[in-house]
């Protein structure tokens, strides 16, 4: 009974149940990527020539064993068009409204630079720990 307990519990954790979200949703928008690469984006390049991005025929025949080269090309040509979609339509789009969207507020200092030995030291010090040099506060520096 305890290992069925200690198994439910894993399960049910967070971080189990997110990578398994992610790993669907992940795959679901494969397909929407693949489907647009396939359907939209290859047409649109062997508008020039009918059948001009099938390499599917092309292979090599060394005694009996036969190298389908041509599928490795249709692979690659076929990663490289998804990886483009993914980049411009998904990354860079991503990318941009996330600059857009920065809300962190700028923190301040906890430290600064003696100006003796430039060794970083608390903000409020007026001495400095490294080479005991007078540094004077925070306020006066900035007064100064």
């Amino acid at each position: 009974m305890r290992a069925v307990k200690d198994f439910k519990e894993f399960i049910l954790r967070g971080n189990v149940v997110d990578l398994a979200v992610a790993v669907v949703i992940g795959a679901a928008f494969g397909d929407v990527v693949k489907a647009f690469t396939k359907d939209l984006l290859t047409p649109l390049i062997t508008i020039g020539g009918k059948n001009a991005l099938n390499f599917s025929n092309l292979k090599l025949q060394v005694g009996g064993a036969v190298f389908l080269y041509g599928d490795v090309i249709n692979t690659i040509v076929s990663f490289l068009l998804i990886a483009a979609v993914v980049f411009f339509f998904v990354v860079r789009p991503v990318n941009w409204l996330m600059s857009r969207r920065k809300t962190e507020l700028p923190t301040d200092p906890a430290t600064r630079e003696c100006p003796e030995c430039l060794s970083s030291i608390p903000i409020k010090a007026t001495r400095c720990a490294f080479c005991t040099s007078l540094v004077g506060s925070a306020a006066d520096a900035e007064g100064a």
